[in-house]
């Protein structure tokens, strides 16, 4: 099954690839270059930035420790429209490491892809179907609270866990850069394709491999764990402020109706403020609530700033 969703995402990404054969506009933000028009339906924006950080020390009295930090944040999207038919395509990617004294810890990780396709049935007003991938590039480890002889953990890992959910309902959309999604049916597949992330904690609070556990969900001698029955609420908003800067947040809900004491909730937000041309400084927070995954609210925050690029094809309008 997961090769047949790979198969579906290079599809979808194939897709979008193709949209984006013919340029209408290139800008970096306030700075804009007239190119060949295009004559497709198609908008497109691309915003890319690589963050770099480095300390070292010698006989330092201050103290301190060797470091290098390097992160890499991408956000792309591709909105199709036509008559009353819009397919709208929007990827996040992020992956950050961490070395100090020659050991690398991951810092920051996202690869997030979600596709709706949408029929106008009143102005502003869409019925839609939707399709949302998330999951992380590089194994993740947790530190602390481990045997003695164990230095780190893995707990996460490509497909280790993975969502898939798609969507049916309705849709509010009063301009290119705000959208509410309300669906009444939206089953969700949690994937893990890894049983090294499966571990439990013992009574006296030490994680330990455990093949037995559940994992994100996901019983043991299962790759997979599958929610027919659920409740989606998806808003979206990715506007540009001013030339200088731009917001892109989104918010997500899912209830499923057979545990609405354990609704899911999940907020991601990117500032990103414009220096000069090719800087930029850039804030990032995710924050998770999954009882399937933690009792508790998961948070991941990041501030950088680096090398950063932005085009976008998306044409105001009046």
């Amino acid at each position: 099954m997961k090769k047949s969703i790979l198969a579906g995402l290079a599809l979808l990404a194939l897709g979008t690839a193709q949209a984006q054969e013919t340029p209408v506009v290139t800008q970096n933000f306030g700075d804009t270059l007239k190119v060949k028009k295009d004559t497709t339906y198609w908008q497109r924006s691309f915003s890319g930035g690589a963050n770099f950080n480095q300390a070292s020390f010698s006989n330092w009295t201050g103290g301190g420790i060797n470091s290098v930090a390097l992160g890499l944040v991408i956000s792309t999207r591709a909105l199709y429209e036509k008559g009353r038919t819009s397919w709208d395509n929007t990827g996040d990617f992020q992956l950050g490491y961490v070395n100090q004294r020659g050991l690398s810890r991951k810092a920051a990780d996202q690869l997030f892809l979600n596709s709706v396709l949408g029929h106008k049935i009143a102005p502003k007003w869409d019925m839609f179907a939707s399709g949302t991938f998330n999951t992380f590039f590089a194994p993740g480890y947790q530190y602390d609270k481990l045997p003695a002889n164990r230095t780190r953990q893995q707990i996460s890992g490509f497909f280790a866990p993975a969502q898939l959910t798609f969507a049916w309902g309705v849709a509010y959309r009063p301009n290119d850069w705000f959208s509410l999604r309300l669906s009444p049916f939206a089953p969700r597949f949690t994937f893990v394709a890894d049983d090294a992330v499966r571990v439990r904690a013992g009574a006296d609070g030490i994680v330990r491999p455990d093949p037995t556990a559940t994992a994100f969900g996901v019983e043991a001698g299962k790759s997979v764990r599958t929610e027919w029955l659920a409740l989606q609420l998806q808003a979206a908003l990715n506007k540009n402020i001013t030339d200088n800067i731009n917001i892109n947040a989104r918010y997500q809900t899912y209830a499923n109706y057979q545990t609405l004491d354990a609704i899911d909730h999940r907020l991601d937000l990117t500032v990103a403020a414009k220096i000069n041309k090719y800087l930029s400084t850039t804030l990032g927070v995710i924050a998770l609530f999954d009882k399937d995954f933690s009792e508790n609210w998961q948070l991941q925050q990041t501030l950088a700033i680096g090398l950063s690029y932005n085009v976008t094809t998306f044409r105001k309008k009046k």
